[in-house]
């Protein structure tokens, strides 16, 4: 029940997150893949303290994901300008 739950959520982050406006730039997509790689590590690293790795992972990586995306994309606005 709980791998259901997650895909949904999961599913539903990735959609809400996703931006249709305009195509990412070289920026946002390398902020977004490695956020989500650091936020993946770090996560599993702490819920692994309390048992609950995977979880821990799957919350690090959206979380370093969104972050690292914002991050990225900020720099794609100051060196691209608006797309």
């Amino acid at each position: 029940m709980k791998t259901i739950v997650s895909t949904i959520i999961g599913s539903a982050l990735v959609i809400a997150l996703s931006n249709c406006a305009a195509p990412a730039g070289p920026n946002t997509q390398r902020g977004a893949a490695t956020g989500a790689l650091i936020g993946a590590a770090a996560g599993g690293i702490i819920g692994h303290q309390s048992g609950r790795a995977l979880e821990g992972a799957a919350i690090g990586a959206a979380g370093g994901g969104t972050a690292g995306a914002l991050y990225g994309n900020a720099r794609d606005q100051e060196q691209y300008g608006r797309y």
